[in-house]
């Protein structure tokens, strides 16, 4: 399998269970709380533990924050590209899960924030690699403008997947156009696609994608499973798994690790995606971030689905 490489903004996840998210002005106590290097890192853990090599190329800081996301890139085999930027720490985030699973973010951007033109000139891409960008990233004045210039001149033949994440109506329109005017993978979920594509359906909304940037597109639509159209015109429906969901935190993180996992082994697309529909079932019954499964976890749990 070739290698997979992240641009995805690495940070550390203040993660608070809770029965609500409290009203403005309001205060509810959380039933358990941890700390956790989240973010870009469940992408790549998942990509990772579906067998790929992986690399992160974003960028991460001193302090407390920067590194306790240095150990979980080593503690789970993966290589870091960049070195320490001085002065400044990884960011961090409060994740809130409520009862029904939903989680709900508020974020700082630290060292990660600052993956500029020198930062990417570090990142020797091969024919045949995955990029995964986020659009996280893309929200970020410094990210933004590097990736918009690096990403439109990869060498060909270098897989680019983009996420837009649930940040994509604060990225630039010419940011995004640039980024996907090279990409070969657009994902979201549902509600990232709706606002891209007000009044579309979400198979609507997929073949949207891939006719506008002729992109393979990707939406993933819960447990109904996710909507797959190629740059073709053929659009279609690969089905779900329905699981009692514990966190959905991280579960769309490790839909786009194993999917693009599979594509770089050689899977068909319609069984990259039912393999990925099956880690995100796994995912959200299991409490974190990086709570992707691992190949035997997949092919066990697809074997008695």
């Amino acid at each position: 399998m070739s290698r997979f490489v992240s641009v995805g903004n690495v940070i550390v996840d203040l993660v608070m269970w809770v029965p609500s998210v409290p009203e403005p002005g309001s205060d509810v106590i959380a039933s358990k709380s941890e700390i956790l290097v989240g973010g870009g890192l469940n992408t790549m853990v998942a990509a990772r533990r579906d067998g790929a090599e992986v690399a992160y190329a974003g960028t991460h800081g001193t302090g407390t924050f920067g590194d306790l996301a240095r150990k979980a890139l080593r503690d789970n085999g993966i290589e870091t590209i960049q070195p320490q930027i001085a002065g400044v720490d990884t960011g961090h985030c409060f994740a809130i899960v409520d009862d029904s699973g939903e989680r709900t973010f508020v974020t700082h951007v630290g060292a990660e924030g600052q993956l500029g033109t020198e930062e990417l000139n570090r990142v020797q891409l091969q024919p045949g690699e995955t990029l995964f960008v986020s659009g996280y990233g893309l929200v970020h004045p410094v990210n933004a403008a590097a990736l918009a210039e690096w990403v439109p001149n990869l060498p060909t033949g270098v897989r680019v997947a983009l996420d837009v994440g649930p940040l994509v109506t604060s990225i630039a329109p010419e940011v995004l156009d640039a980024v996907l005017g090279r990409a070969d993978v657009l994902t979201t979920n549902r509600r990232e696609a709706l606002l891209m594509a007000p009044g579309l359906t979400s198979g609507e909304a997929a073949a949207e994608f891939a006719r506008r940037w002729n992109v393979l597109a990707v939406v993933r639509d819960g447990s109904a499973g996710c909507w797959v159209s190629s740059p073709q015109g053929e659009t279609f429906l690969v089905k779900g798994f329905d699981v009692e969901a514990r966190d959905t935190n991280g579960a769309g993180d490790a839909h786009d690790g194993v999917f693009l996992a599979g594509l770089a082994s050689g899977l068909e697309v319609a069984e990259a995606a039912r393999r990925a529909n099956a880690a995100a079932a796994i995912a959200v019954t299991r409490s974190g971030p990086a709570t992707a499964p691992t190949t035997q976890e997949i092919d066990e749990f697809l074997a008695s689905a």
